[in-house]
């Protein structure tokens, strides 16, 4: 069934001034209109919040993640990077305590994000034509622009967990992406037109166990820019009427608010995924499976990713369908405890 989903359209902070989740907040947005400077402040909520940047760029002929994240008792980063063709992997993941070596804005678009650390450096940087993603680890590194075409939209959820646990996310899924990538001392093109950029912006006070699907992607179908946003899988589909479901068409957000039916092998990550619901009816056909597994007591986490392409069709918000073939992107399930 349809959720409730309501467009939050004004400025609005996600916290009370009590430190509580605010029920005005509760709802979408095409643009960054949620106030989360309050998340992480204080004692209250201490041990709970997270907050972090995830830039995804894909290429023809690589895949990088990057990472900056602050969890309170600690904070992460990542540098990550496949070659598509020899399928080799490259992964610089530190953990530091507390916030040591970590720069977060309060709210996105509000300042830089820095992370540094004895392996890996990160810096995420927002301008008028975009934002500058900067990495460097003993063997690579990364100058991407994350480009911001004119009236691009994101799309931001706030959705609470209870009166003191509340998250905001922003799932920016069709930046268009232009660079280089060095590996070993060797220049890779980020070559504009073909390569793309993903955010995943998260601010908010999380309980300790969670599980999430997640697909994302993002390419040209035809003349037309297509991003796609998949989330919601899991206990959490549906949070108190907000589903975390959209895709773009040439950076318009068409946001989708029926939940969506995930189908894929837990045994076998490297079978196709299907996702579906009345206006989203897509199968991902993966090339290539990064799994990783963390365990430190307090901190526990199993996360497997599957990259491949997905097709299928999608049905804009005037109920025109559009057929989907050949779209660069990954779908994910993650069990963490943090």
């Amino acid at each position: 069934m349809n959720a409730p989903d309501r467009e939050i359209t004004a400025p609005v902070a996600l916290l009370t001034s009590r430190g509580l989740q605010n029920p005005a907040a509760i709802g979408w947005a095409r643009r960054s209109l949620i106030d989360t400077d309050a998340v992480g402040q204080g004692i209250r909520g201490w041990g709970r919040t997270k907050r972090w940047e995830y830039w995804a760029v894909t290429t023809p002929t690589h895949i990088v993640a990057l990472t900056i994240g602050a969890l309170d008792y600690a904070n992460v980063r990542g540098v990550w990077v496949l070659d598509r063709a020899s399928g080799e992997e490259i992964d610089a993941f530190e953990i530091s305590p507390f916030g040591f070596g970590v720069e977060l804005p309060g709210t996105l678009g509000q300042g830089p994000a820095r992370s540094i650390g004895r392996g890996a450096s990160l810096e995420f940087t927002d301008a008028e034509a975009g934002t500058l993603l900067l990495a460097r680890t003993p063997r690579v590194k990364v100058d991407v622009v994350a480009g911001l075409p004119p009236l691009h939209e994101a799309m931001g959820t706030a959705a609470p967990f209870s009166p003191f646990l509340a998250e905001f996310t922003v799932k920016d899924v069709d930046r268009p992406a232009h660079g280089t990538i060095e590996i070993d001392g060797v220049t890779h093109e980020v070559p504009a037109g073909s390569s793309w950029a993903i955010l995943d912006h998260l601010r908010g006070r999380l309980p300790y166990r969670t599980h999430w699907n997640w697909g994302a992607g993002a390419g040209m179908c035809g003349e037309r820019r297509i991003g796609l946003q998949l989330g919601g899988g899991g206990p959490l589909a549906i949070r108190h009427g907000v589903s975390q479901n959209a895709f773009t068409v040439d950076g318009r957000v068409h946001k989708v608010a029926a939940p969506l039916a995930w189908e894929f092998d837990a045994s076998d990550w490297s079978a196709p995924w299907r996702v579906r619901n009345d206006r989203m009816q897509l199968e991902l056909t993966p090339f290539h499976v990064r799994s990783s597994r963390t365990d430190m007591l307090v901190v526990a986490s199993i996360a497997n990713q599957s990259f491949g392409h997905w097709s299928g069709r999608v049905r804009t918000d005037d109920g025109a369908w559009i057929d989907l073939d050949g779209i660069l992107g990954w779908a994910e399930d993650v069990h963490n405890r943090w």
